[in-house]
């Protein structure tokens, strides 16, 4: 009987910023039970990959367990995979982090296991073709990627049972393919059926002149535990022990073997130059709405297709195989473009990156890395059913990590308090505002609306406009077509009454509340609104705007004082009435007094034309708390009214509001020098998770508005005084 050898690569992770109890789950349900099962089969040889916040969650709360691990790595059984620490992309860093980053997984993984890594783990597997030389600069010399990123490039199958070697400027890196097969059969197809496919690959795969075949499945530690049903399948009912054992039987014919240990007794297979890719969900996920589900669509169709060919009409399979084996979506960087807000976060990073690495070695410069690179973890930074993007404490915890770093480096550089830079930092090619008073650090963005899109409270490492703008997605259109086909499933439903597999929905009424914002949400964005507009119809956007002042380009100034920084935006634009532009000017400006936690906003509507203007005028702002909907915690006071955040309301003529947040210790308190009317609804995208179809609360939209009576040449004048307020 012919050899096949076989690795297995369990990649575990959980990113920065994630709750106590997931971590503690995930340790009980998939990483513990498979460390005690290797245990039980001492002579099998596996590979595993920790990731950097694991690690320190394992440090503290489970050292033992590592212990445990660390044996393993001793007595030869267990390969522990380096990698980004804090599991970047490695797209998004420069690349003094990529190296930096991979330096501190070879050191932590030698500290801990007592192990020199040879090969990585790349983060969702992304690869662009540059990555060879930041890898191999970081002493490794080996990765695992998708054998579909192979098939892009025009490898058949049967090539793919090896290794190849690529290279960037004459830095090697060697290039291991993990088969998409084996990754479907494990663990959720029976033990013989993984065997039997195995068996297949030794009698079929072996090529004249080429090393023995071996099979790599690399996958996520959590896949056998955590994800949804598998701790009763993989665990309670014994799966992975019977394929241990199986492994174990047939031994005189596979033989389990670490990635490195097959590189240094084999050659490659050959050379390999791979396009940028990642798995293909990805590449779906990161195109934009709807050409994202086209492509998931069209991929369904032939994979379906594949389903009815019978096994004996070959020609038809492999030509529905090799359409599949070109159907590609876009690249990961693309959700920098889709998502605003992502690569506003990332953005920021490059730039203090750029700062830090210019300092001279200090304990603070190896603080702010580290702070930096704890920023850098991908969760934050793209979206499909997996992905963090939409959830505010994974990007909370980013930010917060940005924002602690920004402050060790303004200290390493022995930079003042009062400061501004005018500088596109986004890579946009408009020119943002960057101002800091000591307290709070702002940005503000003259190109669309002269708004701000952040704004920290350093004494928390709080952004407090860490929020996302209800986006259009790809899945939308099948919450709607559910909808209107009854295959919409909320709790209560009983499944057995729908004809196939329903669509779940966590709430009723969820295709009614996709609403998609036509700008980017932010502090002082500023509204003209025509008659009917309501709030419902204010929080649907689907309401009259009559000025062209919300998402267009500012004139900026700044100017600095003492103790001032004082940024002035202006804007000749218009308000439509009817079918006649009434000319108006906006001037607002934004006073950032040193060391002092508040915002001053002080803007002036001027009528530039010939007669009367009349409309009503109103400047949004935004913010978030993470668990901003949890009445008991957050919530938003005016007198005696109280709201939460999670609710649509409003209040009379007021010149007063506080937004609270009892867990975070401090309330935003906006004072407006002119009485207005105040209207707040929760910002509340419909995304797709595991679990289906549901609200993800971000933050709350609050509309200040006044109705202004200007003749011509006369001028409003108001003033909102945003303050950061610590709870006594």
């Amino acid at each position: 009987m012919a050899k096949i050898y076989l690795s297995l690569v369990f990649h575990n992770h959980q990113p920065v910023g994630n709750f106590d109890f997931v971590f503690q789950e995930a340790f009980e349900k998939a990483y513990k039970p498979l460390t005690q099962s290797l245990d039980r089969h001492p002579n099998l040889k596996v590979s595993m990959h920790f990731t950097g916040p694991l690690l320190d969650w394992l440090q503290q709360h489970q050292p033992d367990y590592l212990k445990k691990v660390a044996a393993q790595v001793e007595r030869g059984q267990l390969e522990i995979l380096s990698g980004g620490y804090y599991e970047p992309i490695l797209s998004m860093l420069p690349d003094e982090d990529k190296i930096g980053q991979i330096q501190k997984m070879n050191a932590a993984v030698k500290e801990i296991f007592g192990a020199e890594p040879k090969g990585m783990w790349l983060a969702e597997r992304i690869w662009e073709p540059y990555f060879a030389k930041p890898i191999h600069q970081g002493g490794l010399d080996y990765t695992i990627i998708d054998d579909s990123h192979f098939k892009a490039a025009g490898f058949v199958p049967e090539e793919l049972f090896g290794y190849f070697v690529t290279e960037e400027q004459g830095h090697p890196l060697k290039l291991i393919p993990t088969q998409t097969k084996l990754r479907y059969l494990i663990p959720w197809k029976t033990v013989s059926e993984v065997i039997g496919w195995l068996h297949e690959q030794a009698d079929e795969r072996p090529l004249p002149g080429k090393p023995p075949v071996w099979a790599v499945m690399g996958d996520d530690g959590e896949k056998f535990g955590l994800w949804p049903h598998t701790y009763d399948s993989v665990w309670q009912q014994g799966w992975m022990d019977q394929f241990f054992e199986a492994l174990e039987h047939n031994e005189h014919w596979i033989e389990t073997v670490h990635p490195s240990d097959y590189i240094a007794r084999y050659q490659a297979w050959g050379r390999a130059y791979l396009p940028t890719a990642s798995y293909m969900e990805m590449g779906e996920w990161a195109l934009p709405s709807p050409q994202s589900w086209i492509l998931r669509d069209l991929r369904e169709q032939y994979e379906q297709q594949l389903e009815y060919i019978p096994d004996w009409d070959q020609d038809k399979r492999e030509e529905i195989e090799n359409i599949l084996q070109f159907l590609r979506g876009s690249f990961w960087r693309n959700f920098l473009v889709k998502y605003p807000e992502i690569n506003q976060m990332q953005k920021r990073g490059i730039a203090l990156s750029k700062r830090v690495h210019e300092l001279s070695n200090s304990p603070e410069k190896q603080q702010a890395l580290d702070h930096l690179w704890a920023a850098q973890c991908n969760c934050a930074y793209w979206h499909g059913v997996f992905g963090g993007i939409y959830l505010f404490h994974i990007r909370s915890a980013n930010y917060a990590n940005l924002i602690q770093a920004e402050k060790l480096i303004e200290r390493a550089e022995g930079k003042e308090s009062l400061w501004f830079d005018k500088t596109d930092f986004n890579a946009d090619s408009y020119d943002e505002i960057l101002v800091a008073n000591g307290v709070l650090t702002g940005v503000v963005e003259p190109s669309i609306g002269g708004i701000l899109t952040e704004l920290d409270y350093r004494p928390e490492n709080y952004n407090l406009i860490n929020i996302m703008s209800r986006h259009p997605e790809g899945y939308h259109i099948q919450i709607r077509e559910a909808a209107r086909t009854n295959m919409l499933m909320t709790p209560g439903d009983d499944p057995r009454n729908f004809e196939g597999e329903p669509i779940r929905a966590k709430e009723q009424g969820l295709e009614h509340r996709i609403f998609i914002d036509w700008h980017r949400r932010g502090m002082f964005v500023d509204h003209f609104l025509g008659e009917g507009t309501t709030l419902e119809n204010f929080e649907s956007v689907q309401y009259p705007e009559q000025g062209d002042f919300a998402n267009q380009a500012y004139e900026v100034s700044v100017k600095q004082t003492e103790r001032q920084i004082i940024v002035t935006l202006t804007r000749d634009g218009a308000v439509w009435r009817g079918d006649y532009r009434h000319p108006v000017r906006i001037e607002k400006q934004f006073v950032f007094t040193d060391e002092t936690p508040e915002v001053e906003a002080r803007y002036t509507v001027t009528n530039l034309g010939t007669s009367h203007f009349h409309s009503r005028f109103g400047v949004e702002t935004a913010l978030g708390y993470d668990g901003g909907n949890n009445r008991d915690y957050h919530y938003l006071r005016s007198g005696e009214a109280w709201h939460g955040l999670g609710e649509t309301g409003g209040f009379g003529a007021t010149n007063h509001y506080q937004v609270v947040s009892e867990r975070h210790g401090f309330s935003v308190e906006v004072t407006l020098s002119e009485a207005g009317s105040v209207w707040h609804f929760p910002l509340a995208p419909i995304t797709l998770s595991e679990g289906g179809f549901e609200r993800v609360h971000q933050g709350m939209v609050i509309l200040q508005s006044w109705q202004l009576n200007l003749e011509p040449g006369e001028a409003w004048a108001g003033t909102i005084n945003v303050a950061l307020v610590p709870k006594e």
